[in-house]
């Protein structure tokens, strides 16, 4: 294809500066023209950091500009469902940082406008994107590991800075919102199905009222099981256990990979416990933020529909909002 897509930059995010815009500007399909922020100076800074022809000092004036296709909206939890449902109803399509919303209903809300306006919108996990994930998937479903049957997820960060977006709570802070939906987008992705139910345990931070620890339990269909744990107050580390009846799938960096580095799964026969029977793929570096820019505008030039469609993201926040609920009622909850 010839022909890129248009995108504008809803913000000046700290994913948008270090890892989004760099990626697409790099893609096949897809220019950025445009970005906006409510501060003119850090709109104007940002445009030129990046080459951009276009900076706007409100976000309404960025979904008014005709020339720009896709929004790409990273701005805080709280405004990722109206901000949405704004640039759609503005008739551009909308590429939104995960979690699409607070909540289910919220997102729900968004579908509703995507319908009325006729274009895209996906929420941005763009792991589904890189070739390691594609690839664990791929050999799950051979058979390889035999019957796979639980998956365990770590994921977690160190961050106490009270005045991060992160750690404030009224507007959709916490480590479930921000690194435990990875764990439920991957293990749905991998299992290729959605849970019928969970229970969550969570420890809040006593000042600032977010969850800074969260472990949860899901259950799959067929007794399968995802075991996760998410936190923002922890070493950080990441990784990913799938679990087979004849064999196990490590990946290593699951989530933030290096664009510059390679990347590695393991895959061991468990015929002894120190590897014995452990294999390695590796991946040349890619840039998954990149793949899943260029994967959005294909879909737009081509008029075909998502992989990931709002159907998608609103089953993964009811199970957040499962999760949340369980916190409460300390018990078991129905997705």
């Amino acid at each position: 294809m010839s022909k890129k897509v248009r995108w504008g930059i809803l913000g000046v995010a700290k994913i948008a500066r270090e890892q989004v815009i760099s990626a697409l500007k790099g893609g096949e399909l897809t220019d950025v023209v445009a970005i906006a922020s409510r501060d003119r100076n850090r709109a104007q800074d940002a445009a030129a950091e990046f080459g951009l022809p276009k900076a706007y000092d409100s976000y309404e004036a960025l979904l008014a500009d005709p020339e720009i296709d896709v929004i790409y909206n990273p701005l805080p939890n709280h405004l990722h469902a109206p901000l949405t449902i704004k640039a759609l109803d503005a008739g551009k399509h909308v590429l939104c940082e995960k979690p699409i919303a607070l909540n289910a209903e919220e997102a729900q809300q968004i579908e509703a406008a995507q319908k009325k306006s006729g274009k895209l919108v996906a929420e941005a996990f763009m792991v589904r994107f890189h070739p390691q994930w594609q690839r664990a998937r791929e050999i799950v479903r051979s058979g390889r590991l035999g019957d796979v049957r639980a998956i365990h997820t770590f994921f977690s960060y160190h961050l106490t800075d009270p005045d991060n977006i992160r750690n404030q709570p009224g507007i959709g802070g916490g480590g479930l919102y921000d690194v435990g939906c990875y764990a439920i987008a991957t293990a749905r992705y991998i299992f290729g199905a959605d849970p019928e139910r969970v229970i969550g345990v969570f420890d809040r931070d006593p000042a600032m009222r977010t969850d800074r620890l969260a472990s949860g339990l899901a259950e799959f269909p067929s007794g399968r099981h995802l075991a996760f744990t998410c936190a923002t107050q922890l070493v950080p580390t990441q990784r990913v256990q799938i679990a087979g009846t004849r064999g196990r799938l490590e990946i290593q960096v699951p989530f933030n990979p290096r664009r510059d580095q390679p990347t590695r799964l393991m895959i061991d026969d468990g015929r002894d416990l120190i590897g014995g029977g452990a294999e390695t793929e590796e991946f040349p570096p890619t840039d998954q933020y990149q793949r899943q820019g260029d994967a959005f505008s294909r879909a737009i030039l081509e008029g075909s529909s998502l992989e990931f469609p709002m159907a998608d993201a609103i089953m993964n926040m009811r199970v957040l909002d499962a999760l949340f609920r369980s916190e409460e009622s300390k018990a078991w909850e129905v997705v």
